[in-house]
């Protein structure tokens, strides 16, 4: 039987986004204040995920030497150190979160039989590597403060408390949203990114936070005003929003992970073969029951 394990492992090290052939100036606009000398660090996050058959054992691998081969690869090399000169390929390509993810699933792929690898920059940004060449996986992780009410337009109040419970009550309620942009595109051979990270915050933060951040999404957003504000049709709703333009940017909208309360959160995915689908259903009110 097919089973995915999950080994973690972290390494504390910095690093400089910092290109010689261009000017201080041009390195400055491009990369921000990750281009500061001597650098900066990270305790960074690594999660491995591996794939095999179930032995007599009960294991796909024995995490013990699992262990002794990621801190033997990875992170005895790493950990206390400055990325850009510990290993010769992010002197090619700079050791992005992205670019780092995928260098470790080369020095390991040998050893273990991956199928994903996982490194946390901070808990607001991460990224994913599947082996696929320098296609590369990229979350970034915000929050925003709005009250909603679950309840249609055209159904009454008795109704709308039978389908949505105590969600209906009139004066609404209110939540922290946690919210996940999921990026997908080419590791860029020079610069290790397949978006620019500020304006990927910016176009999170300008397309979504300053609409959503303290409102009351029934009455602020118009969008809302006949399509029931359930975690599923906001995150629906922000997919759209995002999609233009992170593509604007060269890299596609891959997931929006919108999570309510530590108990609700839901997904959307807006991979290629799903886009029309997602286009379709955002542009009809939809009626989301919990």
């Amino acid at each position: 039987m097919q089973c995915i394990v999950n080994r973690r492992a972290q390494f504390s090290a910095s690093h400089r986004y910092w290109l010689p052939e261009l000017s201080e100036t041009e390195n400055i606009e491009k990369f921000g204040a990750c281009s500061r000398f001597p650098g900066h660090g990270h305790n960074y996050v690594l999660f491995i995920s591996l794939a095999g058959e179930l032995d007599k054992y009960g294991m796909v691998l024995n995490l013990s030497d699992v262990k002794h081969v990621i801190k033997r690869e990875v992170t005895s090399q790493l950990d206390f150190c400055y990325l850009n000169d510990v290993w010769v390929e992010f002197q090619q390509t700079l050791p992005t979160t992205e670019n780092i993810a995928r260098i470790i699933w080369q020095r390991l792929t040998p050893h273990l039989p991956l199928v994903r690898v996982q490194l946390f920059e901070h808990p607001q940004l991460w990224a994913d590597y599947m082996g696929n060449g320098m296609e590369s996986y990229l979350t970034i992780s915000t929050h925003f403060s709005a009250a909603h009410r679950l309840a249609h337009p055209q159904f009454s109040d008795e109704e709308n408390t039978e389908i949505y419970g105590k969600c209906a009550r009139p004066h609404g309620h209110g939540h922290n949203y946690h919210l996940e942009v999921t990026v997908k595109g080419q590791i860029d051979s020079r610069t290790g990114m397949i978006v620019d990270l500020g304006a990927l915050n910016q176009a999170v933060e300008g397309h979504v936070l300053e609409q959503f951040d303290h409102t009351f999404l029934n009455k602020d957003i118009a969008y809302f005003a006949q399509v029931v504000p359930t975690a599923e049709n906001i995150a629906l709703y922000i997919s759209n929003l995002l999609r233009s333009p992170i593509q604007e940017l060269g890299a596609m909208l891959y997931k929006v992970k919108l999570i309510e309360s530590p108990n609700n959160s839901c997904e959307i995915y807006c991979t290629e073969s799903e886009s029309n689908l997602v286009n379709n259903v955002i542009n009809e009110p939809v009626l989301a029951k919990v």
